[in-house]
């Protein structure tokens, strides 16, 4: 699921996309913003649907194998197992996957050999031989193998990395969150009756979250100018190129934590966008960042500008 790191990426991505358009009406920027959020969601079903397919892709390699004319060995031991597993079983009669998989028309045929390609990297392996002779059907064994099938096989391959990346603009960002999501997900399912298993929300509070990513985005935007002054009049002891686009937009997006949103800690805000700045700027960006913000800070508090309460309080 996406925590507020997430969610402050993909305002940070909205508006360096803001800035750099010529368009600057703030809805249409908005509704890209819950877009990038909910495309993330989207991932995550199309994922899990990979996954449902892979496990179906047993049925048409029996066909193969059984029109061939002298069986071998070999052919005795590769069964169907893998369409019937029971955590595939389960998420296949998942209400919430199957209303998402239709409202996302999920549909991998636009890459036949993807499945297929899953299968042959499989088909071979230790683990997948291991699991065709395991007696044990219950959820907690059978997840192994498909957990197998997407940390080793899926998140490891070039082809299905480039089709992620075909289907997704932010895949090579968002794809530690999917891990996450589907980490949680085989955490999830660990009941043996269907209905009791749930998918991840896409995060703990989305009603809340909508809301701080609206604001913060919306408030950046707003106080552009007078932040970027304030950046300005406080970097005058820095060469004038460290002040890159990415360093004033994570500047102005803790200028609007500290002034605005009440209940964030101080030290919460550093920290994230300091990190934030190492990770989407330059290497020097972190240490740039957080002597700026620390200059700020104590002009604000001096000014009675940093106001925090309930839980902005703690640290």
């Amino acid at each position: 699921m996406l925590n507020r790191r997430n969610l402050r990426v993909k305002v940070l991505e909205t508006l360096y996309a803001y800035s750099v358009s010529d368009d600057k009406e703030i809805k249409k920027f908005e509704k890209q913003l819950l877009k990038n959020v909910e495309l993330v969601d989207q991932m995550y079903i199309w994922t899990l649907n990979l996954l449902d397919e892979a496990a179906g892709y047993v049925t048409i390699d029996a066909e193969s194998r059984a029109n061939k004319f002298i069986p071998d060995e070999r052919d005795k031991i590769y069964t169907t197992k893998l369409d019937s597993n029971t955590f595939i079983e389960s998420l296949r009669r998942n209400k919430t996957y199957l209303e998402r998989v239709k409202r996302y028309k999920v549909d991998w045929s636009f890459d036949p050999e993807i499945v297929r390609v899953i299968f042959s990297k499989l088909k071979d392996t230790e683990e997948y031989l291991d699991y065709l002779k395991n007696e044990d059907r219950s959820i907690d064994s059978e997840k192994n193998i498909i957990r197998y099938i997407f940390r080793q096989i899926i998140l490891k391959t070039p082809e299905i990395d480039q089709s992620f990346e075909a289907l997704f603009l932010h895949w090579v960002t968002d794809k530690e969150v999917l891990k996450a999501m589907i980490a949680k997900t085989f955490k999830n399912f660990s009941s043996e009756n269907p209905s009791e298993n749930r998918l991840v929300e896409i995060t703990p509070n989305w009603e809340e979250d909508r809301n701080f990513v609206i604001q913060l985005l919306q408030q950046t935007i707003r106080y552009e100018h007078e932040y970027q002054n304030l950046i300005s009049e406080n970097s005058k002891n820095w060469d004038s190129d460290r002040l890159a686009l990415m360093d004033t937009l994570i500047m102005r997006m803790a200028l609007v934590e500290f002034e605005h949103f009440f209940e964030i800690p101080i030290k919460v805000t550093l920290n994230e966008y300091i990190d934030l700045a190492k990770q989407y700027s330059t290497h020097k960006s972190g240490v740039f960042v957080n002597g700026i913000l620390n200059k700020i800070l104590v002009d604000f508090r001096e000014q009675g500008r940093v106001n925090k309460h309930g839980r902005g309080l703690i640290g």
